[in-house]
């Protein structure tokens, strides 16, 4: 069968350094790091006291005091980010069928914080349940592309991905592949996440994933840097609006891309370590390529998953190296990661993004904070270390890889007629 072609209409984002597209897009290219002292809660005891948290965001401005009661902070997100991008997309839905708009949505946690604080409460009282008839709602991780479709009335296909990190780049991919079957005509995609909490630190510090540069937080997110320590806790949303091209045309929507391909594997080797060799995630970008009907010499760039962690970025190089083989010395790569820090189920989205937003601009946005090269990784590879690089950029490819070995990867290339 003939596929149908699927576009990009709207974009919305709320991240560490940036609440809306534009700010985030400004802070990519200039470089800015979002991380900071944690200011949530107090950090006095934790190993890691910092992170990139989410700024100046007002939910009960945005939202009203009684609705964001209602909502745990991951929904608060999702539906802030889906406001910009609906109304980037121009999008009128009583003038749509929106029986055949979709939400697909990525978080790999859900609702932590309101976990944590019914738990909490319920220890501290004396063994009678008392919990918030919110608190089951609240958490779920289903919930947010719930609230999204009640607020906009759109009855299509409505779940969600969870692949811990790699969850938002499998609802960009599940949305896509629905699209071009022609079983919807939209769907309001990406992820969200709100893991900066004491159990989300704690946790994570307990299996000694997080950067502990408490003395330079802001230079602590140093991926393929020799001293690199660990990941840094992020928190946000990003919002894409995919939609099949004729249905776009014919609403005179404009277009920023193409998405035109998606692969999925799994390292089937262990559930927090990614496999030594890169053998899943180099899978899984021939995977996309295939998937696209592109080769390793049509990709300009690639918005790597680089967490910064001793044993991630390794594989990620080989998985490159063996996916892309000389092709690797002609492309730039980059992990925006070290700016946002890791946004773990929204990562995949907001990456796309910045992929995205790449292809539009001919701008590749830098991977921040390298001090020390390191000598494992081949100097000829163009990492875009610490200023974006001007370069035309045609094809973007962008990696997400989660616990549980899970790999998701998204390709999205220049509109053309």
């Amino acid at each position: 069968m003939e596929f149908k072609r699927v576009v990009v209409t709207g974009l919305g984002a709320l991240t560490p350094i940036g609440n809306s597209v534009a700010e985030y897009w400004d802070g990519l290219i200039n470089g800015v790091s979002g991380a900071a002292y944690i200011k949530s809660f107090d950090v006095e005891k934790f190993k890691t006291k910092f992170a990139c948290e989410v700024k100046n965001f007002d939910a009960e401005g945005f939202l009203g005091r009684k609705e964001a009661r209602k909502l745990d902070p991951f929904v608060q997100y999702a539906l802030f980010s889906t406001e910009e991008a609906v109304k980037d997309a121009g999008l009128d839905f009583e003038k749509l069928d929106t029986s055949r708009i979709g939400v697909i949505w990525g978080s790999g946690i859900g609702g932590l914080k309101t976990f944590l604080d019914e738990v909490v409460n319920f220890a501290k009282g004396d063994g009678t349940p008392k919990f918030n008839p919110f608190f089951i709602p609240k958490m779920i991780a289903d919930i947010a592309p719930g609230h999204i479709s009640i607020k906009y009335g759109l009855r299509g296909p409505n779940f969600t991905t969870v692949s811990a990190c790699a969850s938002s780049n499998n609802s960009l991919i599940d949305a896509f592949n629905y699209l071009r079957l022609g079983k919807a005509n939209m769907f309001i995609t990406g992820g969200s996440e709100a893991i900066i909490n004491e159990a989300g630190i704690g946790g994570f510090n307990a299996m000694h994933a997080l950067s502990t540069r408490n003395d330079d937080p802001a230079t602590a997110s140093r991926p393929f840097d020799l001293d690199r320590d660990g990941f840094v806790a992020g928190e946000g949303a990003g919002t894409i609006i995919l939609e099949e091209l004729e249905h776009a045309k014919a609403r005179g929507a404009k277009i920023y891309a193409e998405m035109v391909g998606g692969g999925m594997s799994a390292d089937a080797y262990h559930m927090t370590a990614p496999h030594p060799e890169g053998l899943g995630a180099s899978l899984v970008m021939k995977a996309a390529l295939e998937d696209a009907g592109l080769t390793p010499a049509d990709i300009d760039y690639v918005n790597v998953h680089g967490t910064s962690t001793p044993i991630g970025d390794p594989q990620e190089v080989k998985a490159i190296t063996d996916a892309f083989g000389d092709e690797i010395y002609r492309i730039n790569i980059s992990s925006t990661k070290s700016m946002t820090g890791h946004l773990l189920g929204a990562a995949g989205a907001v990456e796309a993004i910045a992929s995205i937003l790449a292809l539009k601009h001919d701008i590749i946005p830098p991977t921040i904070n390298h001090f020390t090269d390191d000598p494992a990784f081949d100097p000829k590879i163009n990492f875009t270390f610490n200023k974006a690089q001007k370069r035309v950029v045609n094809v973007a490819q962008s990696n997400g890889f989660g616990f549980g070995g899970h790999n998701a990867s998204v390709i999205f290339k220049k509109y053309q007629e």
